[in-house]
């Protein structure tokens, strides 16, 4: 895995949709931006608010999302964003947003990817900044149950082991190595989950008053989606894998290592981020993280 030129989208575009938690009408705009710029969000209805980088750094904690903030500007449910723009190897890119939260579509990435596809990918004369793993890192969950290893590899792969134990949703095992092709036919398209019971206490949060089971894969007790029909078999774990790949997108550069995820959320994602970037100098990379030839 060498070093490549970044890369930005030819022209500006822009999706509608309904944001999962709030249920609010939301507008995404996705711009071109100079090498060396990085992925941020800038929210429109806040005149004056800062540009928030999609980086650790402005990382703030969600339960079962994640979200950046700088000052009163909070944008939530960013994963899928980052990991379509992350997936495409879209390095520069300033997303205008007109609201907290970004719209979930039908829980998965693909339309934002089928609209950065139609934006066009262009080459940008500066080259991408890549960090190999160098020496293993791992993060736990507090009670053990989950983890996240990160380790080297010559490329950049993520396993994920999906085991909820008995219930309707089977263990599921996957390994991608993640390019812009795989990404686009193999994890763009997997949908957001959740169990039918669990629907009724999400509402009584006030969450997800306009979704309905066309908007995510909804598990009922036979262990089939409720009103839908599966784009894989092991739809779900591929899912986790399309997370993965927006919450590592937080390091701001390209990965060249073996991530190897075991029950773990977006929470522990960042942990793990967290722990390789508090293991990398101000003025060189060092410990679990070099920057890559």
């Amino acid at each position: 895995m060498g070093s490549r030129a970044e890369r930005t989208i030819e022209q500006a575009v822009e999706l509608q949709g309904v944001a999962l938690f709030s249920a609010a009408d939301v507008v995404l705009r996705f711009l071109p931006a100079p090498p060396g710029h990085g992925r941020a969000f800038r929210r429109t209805d806040l005149p004056g608010s800062e540009a928030i980088p999609a980086t650790i750094a402005y990382a703030v904690d969600r339960h079962r999302r994640t979200a950046v903030a700088n000052g009163d500007a909070v944008v939530e449910m960013t994963e899928h964003v980052l990991a379509a723009l992350a997936g495409l190897e879209i390095d520069n890119c300033l997303v205008e947003i007109d609201g907290p939260e970004c719209p979930g579509f039908d829980g998965s990435a693909r339309s934002i990817v089928e609209a950065l596809e139609q934006a066009g990918i262009v080459k940008q004369p500066q080259s991408r900044t890549t960090f190999a793993v160098v020496e293993p890192v791992v993060v736990t969950s507090p009670d053990g149950t989950a983890d996240v290893l990160a380790e080297p590899s010559d490329v950049f792969e993520i396993v994920y082991e999906l085991d909820y134990g008995p219930g309707p949703i089977p263990r599921q095992s996957l390994s991608v190595e993640v390019t812009p092709e795989s990404f686009a036919t193999s994890l763009a398209a997997a949908r957001t989950f959740v169990l039918e019971q669990e629907i009724a206490f999400l509402r009584s949060q006030g969450y997800g008053a306009r979704t309905t089971a066309a908007d995510l894969l909804v598990f009922g007790e036979d262990g089939r989606p409720v009103d839908n029909e599966l784009r894989w078999r092991d739809e779900c774990v591929r899912h986790k894998l399309l997370d993965c790949v927006g919450d590592f997108a937080l390091l701001g550069a390209d990965v060249q290592g073996r991530f190897v995820a075991r029950r773990s959320g977006h929470q522990l994602n960042r942990d793990l981020v967290r722990a390789m970037v508090g293991r990398v100098g101000n003025s060189h990379c060092r410990g679990v993280l070099r920057e890559a030839a």
